[in-house]
């Protein structure tokens, strides 16, 4: 596991690409990754990026871990039901 706070973790994996990507995975009911917190994780990010742009997945990575530091970041994203809903959470 690359990183894990509160109820979210993050996996990154580099692979041979031409962009970075970026997957959501969220779970209602939790899975238990012997958190620091005890908690059980709902929120899950994959970052893929290009072998090439070593930097590229840190800075999205650095960005979004500010992002889930934040509870008012965090809790919409547990209530997404679609993508366009994502999206809009994002967003906002």
């Amino acid at each position: 596991m690359g990183h894990q706070r509160h109820d979210i973790g993050v996996v990154r994996r580099i692979e041979s690409l031409d962009r970075v990507l970026a997957v959501f995975g969220l779970s209602r009911g939790g899975v238990d990754f012997d958190s620091l917190d005890g908690q059980p994780t709902h929120l899950f990010f994959l970052l893929v990026a290009p072998g090439r742009e070593g930097s590229a997945h840190l800075l999205l990575l650095a960005r979004l871990s500010r992002l889930l530091g934040i509870d008012a970041f965090r809790a919409p994203l547990r209530e997404v039901g679609t993508t366009d809903e994502l999206f809009r959470a994002i967003e906002e």
